[in-house]
């Protein structure tokens, strides 16, 4: 199977602490997708995202700085057994907290949707969920 890599960086007004800790935050990210979310804070724990139409487990975790997940989509084309890891850096910006997110391991002919659905459904309604609070 072909992969392909996802890279983004989009700039979000929160400190990269709290950042970290809304990522994580079941209750707060089901109501930003709009779906349940069920996140863990522990190495190794699982988590499902979207009522379970993503899912995986925490790989590392450091408060703050870096989120690393293995993730596996349960759409067309995705294998049954395949995980793509995805690594959130968080530093410090002027602005609040640059987000760079990496994600590698993404099957060829998913990679578009992938590429878009992180902005459609990760990276901007994180931005006007942070707006109205």
């Amino acid at each position: 199977m072909k992969t392909k890599t996802i890279k983004q960086t989009v700039i979000l007004p929160v400190t990269p602490k709290e950042l970290y800790t809304l990522l994580l935050d079941s209750k707060k990210m089901s109501t930003i997708h709009n779906g349940k979310t069920s996140m863990t804070k522990r190495a190794n724990g699982k988590f499902t995202v979207f009522d379970g139409y993503c899912q995986g487990y925490n790989m590392e975790l450091v408060e703050g700085k870096r989120i690393v997940q293995a993730w596996h989509f349960n759409e067309s084309g995705w294998p049954d057994d395949h995980f793509s890891v995805c690594t959130f850096l968080l530093e410090p910006n002027s602005k609040g907290t640059k987000l760079t997110f990496i994600q590698t391991d993404v099957p060829s002919q998913n990679y578009d949707s992938l590429n878009e659905g992180w902005y459609t459904y990760y990276w901007n309604p994180i931005e006007q969920y942070l707006k109205r609070k």
